[in-house]
């Protein structure tokens, strides 16, 4: 499978997968808890972690997650969460999974064309 073994190249996007899925879940609890009286809103950074695997050539290095709680100030039920921003990122989230899954897609299309299996 593309996603696996030493390419580097199915390597990177498969991190990129697993840190938008992350963020993904991330933001639903998020969206979910906007009601929540004392909850902290977090947000999801792979981006950071994963630019340096790949400038260090060593994307076989799984890039960190971090999952930090965010810096929004804190409202009337003392909670954090802003659903607006939360609703931009789940929609900025959901076209850069897009983006990743096609790159994984049309990667999968020129390696089988390659083979001569397609």
């Amino acid at each position: 499978m593309i996603l696996s073994g030493p390419d580097p190249v199915g390597l990177a996007l498969h991190a990129a997968m697993n840190g938008l899925s992350t963020r993904q879940n991330v933001i639903a609890d998020n969206i979910a808890n906007v009601d929540t009286p004392h909850f902290r809103a977090s947000s999801v950074d792979f981006e950071s972690s994963l630019r340096a695997a790949i400038e260090r050539g060593d994307a076989s290095a799984a890039p960190s997650i971090g999952v930090e709680p965010t810096a929004t100030p804190v409202g009337a039920n003392d909670n954090n969460v802003d659903l607006r921003k939360e609703s931009i990122a789940a929609i900025q989230t959901q076209y850069q999974y897009q983006v990743v899954a096609r790159a994984i897609s049309d990667r999968a299309g020129l390696v089988s064309t390659a083979a001569g299996t397609r």
